[in-house]
Order: structure tokens, then sequence, then C-alpha cells
């Protein structure tokens, strides 16, 4: 007996969406898209429709809450075109034939009942494939009860079913939570947008799919944002079990010897080190070396910067004799710089995984690692979408390096209110001692869990001639 072929699913047209959804939506069934005024349903359903459009598919969105101008201008807001998509403009509390107010029924009764006859003309006549309905408030207020409302909604679905239409419902949430009990156990899946305002910065927005039948989605929360030209761009979760990328382990070296002998011969692929130490230590310079020693062997390196721009971290760097602006130009070296708040952990999460997989970097840097949890909301998540991505970088064999800032110029304490120190490793630390008048850097290898490393406090030279690192001798005593 023939298994029967599994029907194509529906591409939704959002970015990050459909690999949310293993492909998309299954085909000719019933949708919710719900969430707060201004997260992005509007947007997100014009996304819908055009990529039916761009398949050649019948769209058509019907709108009882937004008139076709407010569409329009959505859409030219983003230099979309509604060209291939019919809007359906109708009115759910008006009156739609002019004689609900001469009638012996319930006003609301009547109005219900003609706007669903008008929704359903239009969808006999343009016989589309994709649907929008925007949106079921104003049903929900003619019904008045919850069971009505059910049957409305139970009605409506079985009506699309016979014309193979692909429906997306959109609903504005409400506190009572009655979304449950009215929607989820009719739609065939649920799709919410989340949008929060922190104390500062801009608004955060986030997704999840609460149900999808027949589906394994990846669940959960994921970040999403709203763009000018993109639309609603989704940012999937880390999975570092989607690592592909094979690679043999090897020993990184620095190309500095000295330096590479604290840590048994260099470091392993497929590790993350620790460069924790106060301002003024070497931390970023430490980076450096293992930056352009990897850009030398001819390879991809790529580099995150939350602090220091662009020309003050070359300027830093020709100033050690290390070169990196050829290595920029030459496209062999990334560098992604970063204001604050600019950024959800998602999409940077993204980011990298994307500049990694398509270049194929041995060596990642993130510098700080301090400010990246300085500029997010929610360190403690924060923390966990990070330790996914460096599961997803060690398994695709790279070297990642995260600068950690310490409070103060002689203090201990780490600049960050949650512990970070499982995410290493390795760890590298970096200090300054002051002994008769001079201050002194100051290297040690503090843990390492792959192979021997040497224990010692080595002293840390920097300066115009370039990096070194030798034996520490204490001072003599005055």
């Amino acid at each position: 007996m023939k298994k029967s072929k599994q029907p194509q699913p529906v591409a939704t047209g959002v970015q990050g969406l459909d690999e949310i959804l293993r492909g998309g939506l299954p085909p000719k069934n019933f949708y919710m898209l719900q969430g707060a005024p201004g997260s992005g349903k509007t947007t997100a359903a014009l996304q819908f429709l055009r990529a039916g459009v761009e398949q050649g598919e019948r769209c058509i969105y019907v709108s009882l809450s937004q008139t076709e101008a407010e569409l329009t201008s959505i859409a030219v807001s983003h230099g979309w075109s509604m060209e291939g998509i019919r809007v359906e403009e109708l009115s759910a509390s008006d009156d739609v034939n002019g004689a609900a107010d001469q009638t012996i029924f319930q006003t609301a009764e009547l109005r219900l009942d003609e706007t669903r006859l008008a929704i359903e003309r239009a969808i006999d006549e343009y016989k589309p494939s994709r649907l929008v309905y925007d949106s079921l408030l104003e049903i929900r207020l003619l019904t008045g009860d919850t069971p009505r409302f059910r049957r409305e909604l139970i009605g409506f679905k079985a009506f699309l079913a016979k014309r193979d239409v692909v429906a997306l419902l959109l609903d504005t949430q409400t506190s009572e939570g009655v979304n449950a009990e009215e929607v989820e156990g009719i739609a065939h899946g649920v799709i919410r947008f989340d949008k929060t305002l922190e104390e500062y910065g801009p608004v955060r927005r986030r997704m999840e799919v609460s149900k999808m039948r027949g589906v394994a989605i990846a669940d959960g929360f994921h970040d999403m944002a709203i763009r000018n030209g993109d639309g609603v761009v989704i940012f999937p979760r880390i999975v570092p079990d989607q690592a592909t990328q094979q690679h043999k382990p090897e020993l990184i070296k620095s190309g500095l010897s000295t330096l590479d002998d604290l840590f048994g011969g260099g470091q392993e692929s497929g590790t993350t080190t620790l460069v924790i130490g106060q301002a003024g230590t070497g931390k970023s310079t430490m980076a450096s070396l293992y930056a352009t020693a990897a850009l030398k062997r001819g390879e991809h390196v790529a580099l995150f910067l939350f602090e220091e721009r662009l020309e003050t971290f070359f300027r830093r760097s020709e100033g050690l004799g290390l070169n990196m602006r050829e290595f920029y130009d030459a496209g062999r070296l990334t560098i992604c710089d970063f204001n604050p708040n600019d950024v959800s952990p998602g999409e940077f999460a993204q980011i990298v995984q994307q500049i990694v997989t398509s270049q194929d970097s041995r060596v990642v840097v993130i510098d700080s690692f301090t400010g990246y949890l300085n500029s997010v909301p929610h360190r403690d998540k924060a923390v966990r979408d990070i330790q996914s991505l460096l599961k997803y970088l060690a398994r695709s064999g790279v070297l990642t390096m995260l600068i950690v800032a310490q409070h103060g110029l002689l203090g201990q304490n780490v600049g960050i209110d949650v512990d970070v120190s499982f995410l290493g490793d390795t760890v590298l630390l970096l200090r300054i001692s002051e002994h008769d008048g001079r201050l002194r850097r100051n290297i040690t290898v503090v843990k390492k869990r792959h192979g021997p490393h040497d224990l010692d406090v080595h002293e840390l030279l920097i300066d115009s001639s370039g990096v070194k690192v030798v034996p520490y001798n204490p001072l003599p005593e005055a």
C-alpha cells in the first residue's frame, strides 16, 4: 500500500516563521494570529498574502476594522504594492443593508448575519486560495456571548474548508483570557505576537506558536522585530544540534609562542574562552592576537563589538603592529559594531550563526560580553540564549572568545550581576598589580577543561613593539 504524499506547507512570507513551523503552515486550514494593537499582526498578514501573490495565488483581505486606504498606507511604508490582493472592506458595526434599524429582530443579530453573508459572497465570487480576516474583535462584540461566538467560528471554518482556503484570522488578545476557550480549540494553529516596553530603550517584540496541529514546531518564545522594507522579521532560537559543519579538533595558535605555552601549546577549536580583567589589562589585545593569527593562516574571523567603535578598534590594533584593516577590506574579517539596545538576544544569535555558517569562521570574538548583557533586558534569559549560541559554535569547531570586564581599575568583581563562569571551557585572567609606583599586567590561565595548562602567574608586556608574555619576577623590596 502506497503512502499518501504529504502536501507541501504554505509559505507564510514572514522571515523566520517558516523555520519555526518546519516549512510553513499546513495547507487548507484555519489559523489564528493574536496580538495586542501595534504588535505587527496586519503587517504579517500582508506578508502572508504577498507570498501567495508571488506564487500566482488569488488572495483576499477581508477587513472589518481597517479601510483599504489604511492597508495601502501600511504596504507603502514598507515599499510594497497591494497589486494582486483584493481588499473586501466591510463594516460589522454598522448596518450592512441599511435596514437594520427597521427590523423587529435585534440590530446586532441582523448585522452579524448580513456581515457573514457579505463575506461568504466575496469569497465565492473571488475564489481565493488565501484569506486574511481582520478582525474577530468586531464579531465577538456582535455575538455578545461565548457560545454564539464559537458557533460563528465553527460555521466559518466549515465554509472555508469546503473551498480549500488557507485562512489567517487576526484577533486582539483580551485581558480576560477567554481566547483559549473561544478560539484555540477551533483553530488548526495559533500564533501569538507580544510586545513590551521596558523602562529604557525601544519596544521589545517576541512571538510564539502556542498551537500547531501535526507539526513539531520550535516552541517557546522567539525574538522578533518590525523593519522597514522587511516587515515582521522573526529570529528563531538557536538549536545547537543544527550545527552541520564538521571540523577535526585542532590547536588554535595565537602567533605568540610564550602565550600558547600557557595553554599547553594552544587553545582547542570548538571551545569557549572567557578573557576576564579590569580596564587596561589587555583583554581586547588578547583577542586581537588570536584573530590576527587566524587571518594570517587564511581563515575567516568574525568580531562583534558592543563597546569599541570600528575605527578605534583598528587604530588600537595598528598601535600594536596588528594590521587588521587590510583583512577587513579583503572580506576575510567580518566586524559588526552594535549600538546599545539595537539588537535583541535572538537577533544577535542569528547574526552570529549566519556569518559563521556562510563564511566558515574559525575564530569568533564578542567584545565585550559585559557590554552585550548591559544592552539587553532580562540578563538571565540573555545568558541562556548565549549558552545555546556557544554550543552551536562549539559544534561548528569555532574558537569563541568572550571578553568580560571587571569593576574598577583594581577591583575583582565581574561587571555583571549574573554568573557566566560556566560558559567558559577556558578562563584567562588578566590583572594589574602595583608595586613601588609601577603598574604591572599579570596573566594567568585559571581554568582549562581540555588538557594541561600553566598555572603560574606571568607578566604581560604591551607596548608599541608588540605583545610579550614573560615569567613574573617580583620586584625587589626597597
